[in-house]
């Protein structure tokens, strides 16, 4: 990979400040397409590993990492006709408006599609699903498996009222990388980092 254009440890210590630098820098990557082929190869190895059915991820915007491809493949690995367990299932976000948290409607290629009040397009009357693993898209990352979002909350929001919790799998690129971040105490640390470098960092016993 080229050498980023910047030094992690300068970066602003303000959060919007730092949001706005990583979004644009990741909208910018001049090799985005690569780091794009190289993740989905690593996510697709990494989710060989892991036995759920439902996974929760999300609809890429402002330049994220796009998991949809990969997760199709996962879900042509499942048990349809063949005997070897429930079918996979994906879900996406959809944000209620009281709690403003997260529930996950199930998606799959050609399904009827809306915007919601952020212009995100999400599942239209498809089944309300449970994911027991969470992909938790990243503008940047730090020590412990602390992730940097865009300020909503909503993640944070949805863990702490979930029982029993999802597995929680972070995703983005290496140029995120915040050695300096700390948690803030609504912050729910992830169980695993994906990076297009690979599996960068794992909760003990997960």
């Amino acid at each position: 990979m080229p050498p980023l254009p910047f030094d992690p440890l300068s970066l602003p210590r303000d959060k919007k400040q730092l949001r706005r630098l990583l979004q644009a820098e990741r909208q910018a990557l001049p090799d985005r397409l690569e780091r794009a082929v190289q993740l989905q190869s690593v996510l697709r190895i990494w989710l060989a590993t892991r036995p759920d059915h439902t996974i929760g991820a999300y609809w890429p915007i402002k330049g994220e990492f796009d998991p949809l491809p990969a997760l199709h493949r996962w879900t042509e690995g499942s048990g349809h006709g063949t005997g070897d367990g429930p079918p996979r299932r994906i879900g996406l976000p959809v944000m209620n408006r009281e709690t403003k948290q997260l529930r996950f409607l199930q998606w799959y290629p050609g399904c009827p599609m809306e915007h919601d009040a952020y212009d995100i397009p999400k599942p239209q009357g498809t089944d309300l699903v449970t994911p027991t693993l969470l992909i938790v898209p990243c503008v940047g990352y730090g020590p412990g498996g602390l992730r940097l979002g865009y300020g909503g909350g909503f993640y944070d929001r949805t863990l702490a009222a979930l029982s029993p919790r999802p597995y929680t799998v972070g995703i983005g690129y290496a140029h995120g990388h915040i050695p300096w971040l700390e948690a803030e105490p609504h912050d729910i640390p992830l169980d695993t980092l994906l990076t297009e470098e690979g599996v960068i960092w794992q909760r003990d016993g997960a």
